[in-house]
C-alpha cells in the first residue's frame, strides 16, 4: 500500500505541515512575498521570449535574436514599448470599471501563487522556514477561487469598453471559464480523496510513494486540458479570437492597460502550471530514482531545483500546444467541456470514491478487483456506445452533404448567400428601375424604362 492510500498518516502529515506556518518574522515573510513577485515577473518575461523562440524553431525561423544576448531582452523592450504608447480611453465608457478591469484580472493570479510549496523547510538567514509563503486548511480551494475572480476582469473589461467585439469577448471568456473550471474542480476532487487533505503542503507529502499523475492519470490529463482552456491559450483562445472578433475583450485597450491584460494571461499560465506540479507531479519531491543516487535529494535547497524542472516541463506544454494545434470553433470548445470532460470526470470520481471507501473499510482485494473490473467494463461499454453514436452522426452529416450537393447541382443558387433579385427596386434610394426580363412583362410598361423609382 502506498502512502497515498494511508489516510491516518496523511492526515497527521498535513497537520504537521500547517504548524510550520505563522511563525516567521515579518522580514522573512516580506522576503518570500517579494521573491514570489520577482519570480512571477521574470517568468512572464522569459515565457514570452520562449514562446516566440520555440515557436520560431518549430516553424523553421529564428525568432527574436537582436535585443540582448540571444534575444533575451526582447520581452523587456516590448514591455517598455507598450508602456510608452499613447493611452487612449474611448468616449462614453465607464472610466472606473474600464481602468479597474485589467487590475482585477492580474491581481488574483499573484494571490494564488502564495499557497504553492516550492520546497521543504530550509535555513534562511538563520531562520528555519518552509519555501512557501503560507498554507491554509483549504489552500487548494483558494486556487479555484482566485481563478474564478480573475475572469471578472475580462468580463468587466469587455462590458466597460462599450464595443460589440469587446462585449462578445467578455461573454466568451465567462462561458469558457465556467465550463472548464467545473472540469478543473472535479479533477481536484480526486486528489482530495486520495490525499485526505486540502492543504497544498499536505498534498505534496502524500505523494512521497507515488505521484498522483500516475495514480490519477485521467484527472491529470483532464487538468492539462482545462488549464489551457482556463488561461485562454491556443487552441482555446476564443475570447481573443482575432480572426472573428478583432481582439476580444482587449479590443479597446492600449498602453499599460493592455499590458496588464497580457501580464494576467501569462501569470495565470505560471500559476496553473505550478498547481499541476503541486497536485499531480509530486511538488518539490525528487523524481523516482534520484533519491537512490542522491540520498539528500529531498532536503535543503535541492527540492527547489526539482520543482523548477517540473514547472518548466509543464510550461513547455503551453508553447507546444500553441505552435501545433489550430484554433477550435466555439461550439467545439463548449462541446468538449460539457459533453466530454465533465461526464468523464464524474464517472472517474465515482470510481475513485468507491475504491477509496473499500480500501478504508479493509475490503478484500477480490472485492476491490471486482469493483474495478465492473467500472472498467461500464467505461468500455460507454465508449462503445459513444463511438456508435458518433459514427451515426458522421453518416447523417455525410448524407446531408450529399443531398445538398445534389440540390446545388440542379440549382446553382441553392444554399448561397441570399441576394435580392436584380429586378427589384432599391427602396430608400433613387435609382432607375430595371425592366423585367420575362416575355410576359413586355407590354405597355416597356416604354417606361427610364422612369425613376424612389422609396416613397
Amino acid at each position: 500500500m502506498t502512502p497515498a492510500l494511508a489516510p491516518h498518516a496523511v492526515h497527521l502529515a498535513s497537520e504537521r505541515t500547517l504548524t510550520a506556518f505563522g511563525q516567521d518574522p515579518w522580514w522573512i515573510t516580506t522576503i518570500k512575498a517579494v521573491a514570489i513577485f520577482v519570480f512571477l515577473m521574470v517568468c512572464v518575461l522569459m515565457m514570452i521570449m520562449a514562446d516566440r523562440k520555440v515557436m520560431g524553431r518549430m516553424q523553421q525561423r529564428h525568432g527574436p535574436n537582436r535585443m540582448g544576448p540571444f534575444g533575451l531582452l526582447q520581452s523587456l523592450f516590448d514591455g517598455i514599448k507598450l508602456s510608452l504608447k499613447e493611452d487612449l480611453i474611448p468616449r462614453g465608457v465607464d472610466r472606473f470599471v474600464y481602468i479597474a478591469a485589467p487590475m482585477i484580472a492580474a491581481v488574483p493570479a499573484f494571490i494564488a501563487f502564495s499557497v504553492i510549496p516550492v520546497g521543504p523547510e530550509v535555513n534562511m538567514f538563520g531562520v528555519v522556514t518552509p519555501l512557501q509563503l503560507t498554507d491554509l486548511p483549504i489552500a487548494a480551494l483558494v486556487v479555484l477561487a482566485t481563478a474564478a475572480l480573475g475572469v471578472y476582469g475580462f468580463v468587466l473589461g469587455g462590458w466597460a469598453s462599450q464595443s460589440p467585439y469587446a462585449l462578445l469577448g467578455g461573454l466568451r471568456a465567462s462561458a469558457q471559464v465556467i465550463s472548464y473550471e467545473i472540469a478543473m474542480g472535479l479533477s481536484f476532487v480526486a486528489v482530495f480523496l486520495m490525499s485526505g487533505t486540502l492543504t497544498t503542503s499536505g498534498i505534496v507529502e502524500s505523494q512521497r510513494g507515488l505521484w498522483f499523475a500516475v495514480l490519477l492519470l485521467p484527472s491529470f490529463l483532464i487538468y492539462l486540458v482545462t488549464m489551457v482552456g482556463e488561461t485562454n491559450r491556443l487552441p482555446f483562445d476564443l475570447a481573443e479570437g482575432e480572426g472573428e472578433i478583432v481582439g476580444g475583450f482587449m479590443t479597446e485597450y492600449g498602453s499599460m492597460k493592455f499590458t496588464m491584460f497580457f501580464l494576467a494571461e501569462y501569470v495565470n499560465m505560471v500559476t496553473v502550471a505550478a498547481v499541476s506540479v503541486t497536485l499531480f507531479l509530486g511538488g518539490w519531491l525528487a523524481p523516482p530514482g534520484v533519491t537512490a543516487i542522491l540520498p539528500g535529494a529531498n532536503e535543503g535547497w535541492w527540492p527547489a531545483l526539482w520543482w523548477l524542472l517540473k514547472f518548466l516541463c509543464v510550461m513547455f506544454l503551453f508553447i507546444w500546444a500553441r505552435g501545433s494545434l489550430p484554433r477550435v470553433r466555439y461550439d467545439q470548445l463548449m462541446k468538449l467541456g460539457w459533453k466530454v470532460l465533465i461526464p468523464i470526470q464524474l464517472v472517474w470520481i465515482t470510481a475513485v470514491a468507491v475504491v477509496r471507501m473499500l480500501i478504508l473499510e479493509d475490503a478484500s482485494p477480490v472485492v476491490v478487483g471486482l469493483v474495478v473490473a465492473g467500472f472498467s467494463a461500464a467505461t468500455i461499454a460507454a465508449f462503445y456506445s459513444w463511438a456508435r453514436h458518433a459514427r451515426r452522426e458522421r453518416e447523417e452529416d455525410a448524407r446531408l452533404r450529399a443531398e445538398n450537393a445534389r440540390r446545388a447541382h440542379k440549382d446553382p443558387a441553392f444554399g448561397g448567400f441570399p441576394v435580392p433579385p436584380s429586378t427589384a427596386p432599391h427602396y430608400g434610394s433613387s435609382v432607375l428601375a430595371e425592366p423585367p426580363r420575362t416575355a410576359a412583362a413586355v407590354g405597355g410598361d416597356s416604354n417606361k424604362k427610364g422612369e425613376e423609382v424612389t422609396g416613397a
